[in-house]
This record gives C-alpha cells, sequence and structure tokens, in this order.
C-alpha cells in the first residue's frame, strides 16, 4: 500500500484467471495474428508482447462479453496488490471532496487469462532442521500416515499424482504416498496436498505451526526445478526437501466458488509479466 501510494501508480498488474469463453478467445487470436505494438524478452528469456485493440465496436463487445458471460475472476496472483489498491482508492477519495467515482484512483491494472492459457507449476518445501530427529526416526514417523519408498530413479523424480509427494533426504530421493483416511476428499481445503504435508509432516513431525512466519521452512518454486531442491539440501542449508504435486485450475476454482482461501504458497502460475512493463497512474 506504501509503495502504492508513494508511486501513485500500479507497476504490476494483478494476475486474474476466468473460465475460459470461445468469443473472447477468437478474438484474442485474431488480434496475435497480427503485429504487436511493442516486444521485450528479459535476461531469463521471457519474451512480452502486447498487441492493442482500438476499434470501439470490439471494445465495446468484449466489455459485454466480459460483463454477461464471464461470471467471475479468480486472483491468481496479487490478492496484496488488491488489498492495497482498495486502500490507496479510500485514502484518496476521503481526500477529495470532489470525489466522482471516475477517478484513475478507483480502478486498478490487471491482465486476465483464460484457464486454458494458463499453467499452474508446483511450489516446494525446502525445512532447515529434522526438528531433533535422527534420520531413521523421521522416516519412521512419515510411515505412520505415508507409504515411504526409496526412489531407484536416476533423476529427480517428480511426484505422480495428487497424494504423491517426492522427498530429498541425506543424498536420497523418495516416494511418499499419504494412506487412505489421512485426508478428506469432501473438504476442497483439506484435500489439497500442501495441507497434507502441512498437517501430517510439516506440523506433525518437524512442530512448524505456521508457514508465514517460521524462519525454518523455505519455498521454492517450482519453474527453478527439483535440482534446486537437491542443491539447498547437499549444501547443508537445509536438512529436507518436499516436491508437491501441482495444484489443478478445478481445485482452485472450487476453492473460491465455496468461499474458501488457499493455503499461502499453494500456486506458481506461468506466464508471469515483467514488472513495470505497463504502468496505471493514479492520476
Amino acid at each position: 500500500m506504501v509503495h502504492v501510494r508513494i508511486q501513485n501508480a500500479n507497476i504490476e498488474p494483478v494476475f486474474f484467471a476466468y473460465k475460459d469463453n470461445a468469443e473472447i478467445n477468437a478474438i484474442v487470436e485474431k488480434t496475435v495474428a497480427g503485429p504487436s505494438e511493442y516486444k521485450f524478452t528479459d535476461e531469463n528469456n521471457f519474451g512480452h508482447e502486447f498487441w492493442v485493440i482500438d476499434d470501439d465496436a470490439v471494445v465495446a463487445r468484449i466489455t459485454e462479453l466480459f460483463t454477461t458471460q464471464v461470471p467471475a475472476f479468480y486472483v491468481a496472483d496479487g490478492h496484496h496488490r488488491t488489498a492495497a489498491a482498495a486502500r490507496v482508492c479510500e485514502e484518496k477519495k476521503a481526500h477529495n471532496p470532489g470525489h466522482t467515482g471516475k477517478e484513475e484512483y478507483n480502478y486498478f491494472m490487471a491482465v486476465c487469462f483464460p484457464e486454458s492459457h494458463l499453467k499452474i507449476i508446483d511450489y516446494n518445501r525446502v525445512v532447515k532442521d529434522l526438528n531433533g530427529l535422527g534420520k531413521e526416526q523421521f522416516l519412521s514417523a512419515l510411515e505412520e500416515d505415508f507409504t515411504v519408498i526409496p526412489s531407484a530413479a536416476k533423476e529427480s523424480p517428480a511426484p505422480t499424482g495428487l497424494h504423491n509427494f517426492s522427498m530429498y533426504l541425506d543424498g536420497k530421493w523418495y516416494s511418499l504416498t499419504a494412506k487412505a483416511g489421512r485426508y478428506d476428499d469432501s473438504d476442497p481445503i483439506g484435500v489439497l496436498d500442501v495441507t497434507i504435508l502441512s498437517k501430517l509432516v510439516l506440523d506433525r513431525i518437524l512442530g512448524i505451526k505456521d508457514l508465514r512466519t517460521d524462519k525454518r521452512i523455505d519455498f521454492v518454486g517450482g519453474i527453478r526445478g527439483l535440482g534446486e531442491l537437491e542443491r539447498r539440501v547437499d549444501s547443508g542449508e537445509m536438512a529436507v526437501a518436499f516436491a508437491l504435486y501441482p495444484v489443478s485450475m478445478k481445485q482452485l476454482t472450487d476453492i473460491a466458488d465455496t468461499g474458501n482461501i488457499m493455503p499461502p504458497k499453494t500456486t506458481w502460475f506461468e506466464p508471469k509479466l515483467r514488472s513495470g512493463l505497463a504502468i496505471h497512474s493514479l492520476d
């Protein structure tokens, strides 16, 4: 909020997802078939292109489609930016006796992607220590709730599906599969793998109660690969790493549609737009 207030602008869009609409997709596909207005490739070799739609009739139709046929936007990334924009709006409104509701501060910048254009990547965990347990004690504790199998794979093994985790400990990979009855399939939050791991491992065994504040845990976006988990453990910085199967778009929308909130550090979305490429001034 302070950043938005001082800059008097949004410099990074909130990231919205929405359920596909065939006509909107067709308009976008037709637009991007032509030349772009702006093209930029960053140091990580990610490309960004901008196309401008300036036909008033097309703009009006897009507005109508979003208003009448897209029931909801899902905040994929940017809950805090959304809240910050709303708070700055209230501040400016309170100091503007001529407020009309049409000022630029009543709006914030967002980018909207149809769900078919998005990929949710895993968001993994690394932990500094085993909470006073030895390796064998830790593995034994895991076997109460998981089927634990040492991996014979030469390459880093990714989780094979929901409720299956890959764990890296003491130079070796293990497959952990949650046993039946350890989670509730009817609970949209409880059935998430991040919830299962948090309750049965991070909390029960490792004593990590709050993912937001505990300094013993860190999070690694799946875009960095499982090799990054190995590196963090092999260096001695961390004691154990857990790779999770990515959350599905259906899980995300089900949670939002039932009025729930995703646990922290659950989803890593791609594509992500570079901050500062588009700026919305609040004046």
